[in-house]
């Protein structure tokens, strides 16, 4: 998902991008990420509803952001694709727009490389770097987008594999600070405070088999608005992720242990 873990043959341990997958009913995991996947969620039923409205929320605040006129993105913590990608939204409304995509994890890659393609008008590229290496991960994006234009800088279902003693908030502030005006900040992280005690029971769980290549850390919706300073946060600001901004026929929001929201950079 973008941040360094230790390595290993990409087998013997559960990866979060595969757990992802697992949850989201995919069929790229294999049998150690099962098992990191089913008792999370037996302990938090919501987890996958949670998973599955994170993916609903990077779809709208796309398409938001493409409204808004952006055309470049740069998502961090790739995942393994599933339908509607950040390329996909964006292209389904500007065909032109740009997108890079950045993971740490050549298990990922390899399995992303082939289905996040460019198209003739926009550019889809797909480096491998550490979310914390923000030099790095800058560089490589400058490759593809402009810098000097608004980018939509994608953070979704990442910053909690960052423990504080990394200082999440300070990676989160460099990659603002390196882009202009214009430029927003989509967001999303496991809540604490909400179904608290299935959610940290559903961590334990997790932590105990994946902990390896990357620990999660559910935070309190004060912790997760702190990721915002610097921006302008857009209504209806840090909300449970069904909250913000369900598109016309959307079922009524049901609460679920992930927070999200967007902000621009004035």
């Amino acid at each position: 998902m973008g941040v360094r873990r230790s390595p290993d043959s990409g087998r013997g341990a559960a990866r979060p991008a595969r757990v992802h997958n697992a949850w989201l009913g995919g069929g790229d995991h294999l049998p150690a990420d099962r098992e990191a996947a089913e008792p999370a969620a037996a302990a938090n039923p919501g987890i996958v509803r949670a998973v599955r409205a994170n993916h609903a929320f990077l779809g709208r605040a796309v398409r938001h952001l493409v409204g808004a006129g952006v055309r470049q993105f740069l998502d961090i913590g790739t995942g393994i694709p599933t339908a509607d990608n950040t390329h996909e939204v964006a292209r389904s409304q500007a065909p032109e727009a740009r997108v890079v995509y950045v993971d740490n994890d050549p298990v990922v890659l390899a399995q992303a490389r082939p289905l996040l393609v460019g198209s003739p008008e926009g550019r889809t590229e797909y480096p491998e770097a550490d979310a914390r290496d923000v030099g790095t991960v800058l560089a490589e994006a400058a490759h593809t987008l402009d810098l000097d234009r608004p980018v939509g800088l994608m953070l979704v279902a990442v910053l909690q594999y960052l423990p504080d003693a990394d200082d999440p908030y300070a990676v989160t502030a460099a990659l603002l600070d390196a882009l202009p005006s214009g430029s927003h900040l989509v967001l999303s992280h496991p809540a604490a405070g909400i179904h608290a005690d299935e959610v940290a029971e559903s961590m334990r769980l997790y932590n105990e088999r994946a902990a390896a290549h990357g620990a999660a850390t559910p935070r309190t919706h004060e912790q997760v608005t702190r990721f915002f300073d610097g921006t302008e946060l857009l209504a209806p600001g840090v909300v449970a992720l069904p909250e913000w901004r369900p598109d016309a026929g959307d079922e009524r929001p049901r609460a679920v242990p992930m927070r999200g929201g967007v902000g621009r950079k004035p």
